[in-house]
């Protein structure tokens, strides 16, 4: 993303802007030049696009607004994807039913609505939560899991901001190390795991807004009203300081079902 500055404007006018603005969906193009997100090294999507040219059959949970499935050059001939969220249902529906996608509601938790063995290929982004023994089941022997997931204490600088302090069992959720033994419980080969920490910098009031009312699940509960003293402190930070840092945690894992050759 570009890089913007915005000192004209109060904070009155960002915050009401970033709270008119719809965050339906999973693409973050409205934060061009008012926040930048470091990527990861391994590109996902193009590593993601890859192995579906070479699956028969593959779902992608949690697809948010199907933009990342839309990217994708070549997908097998039966592709599905499942979202709970019913904003997000509506534009992946649109986005991908002209290419063949079936979008299919479902609301994260098992069971998925699919048979035993129904897929070689099952990949999430960013999945609020890695249901493996699911995963495994709707997997053939052979198949495989490929995801990107948020890591331990993504972006805690700004939790951390509004909530305080967080517990240590907070700071340590999502460990890649913990998904590696969990996707192993379920019947999983682990072939890939790796990690990184990224540079995100937030460079106007209304990007933060804009980020809490999208990602709800970093601040729970997250109103403007009910965080106005702390948004304006913040504002009139980035104002005095330049933009506020945080770091952001992914980490890639791809595993293999036992029972069979690979397939994908």
């Amino acid at each position: 993303m570009s890089h913007r500055h915005d000192r004209a404007r109060t904070f009155e006018e960002l915050i009401a802007e970033a709270e008119a603005v719809s965050v339906d969906g999973w693409d973050f193009s409205w934060l061009d030049g008012r926040a930048t997100e470091e990527r990861p090294a391994w590109g996902y999507a193009r590593s993601m696009a890859d192995r579906m040219s070479r699956a028969t059959a593959a779902l992608d949970i949690q697809t948010g607004g199907g933009e990342i499935l839309a990217s994708v050059p070549k997908r097998p001939p039966l592709t599905v994807a499942t979202e709970s969220w019913p904003p997000n249902l509506a534009r992946a529906t649109a986005l991908l039913h002209p290419l063949g996608v079936a979008v299919v509601a479902d609301p994260d938790e098992p069971p998925l609505p699919f048979a035993d063995g129904a897929f070689d290929l099952v990949v999430s982004r960013h999945p609020v939560h890695a249901w493996w023994e699911e995963i495994a089941r709707v997997l053939c022997p052979g198949g495989r899991y490929f995801s990107q997931e948020v890591g331990p204490a993504s972006v805690f600088e700004l939790v951390e901001y509004f909530l305080g302090p967080q517990p240590p069992e907070a700071r340590s959720a999502r460990d890649p190390e913990r998904a590696r033994e969990a996707a192993g419980a379920a019947g999983l080969d682990v072939v890939d795991l790796r990690t990184a920490s990224l540079r995100t910098e937030f460079h106007d009031i209304g990007a933060v807004v804009y980020f809490l009312r999208k990602v709800i699940w970093m601040v729970p509960g997250f109103t403007v009203e009910r965080y106005r003293d702390r948004l304006a402190a913040l504002h009139r930070r980035i104002e005095a300081e330049g933009p506020f840092v945080a770091t952001t945690t992914r980490f890639l894992i791809e595993a293999v079902k036992r029972g069979g050759r690979s397939r994908a």
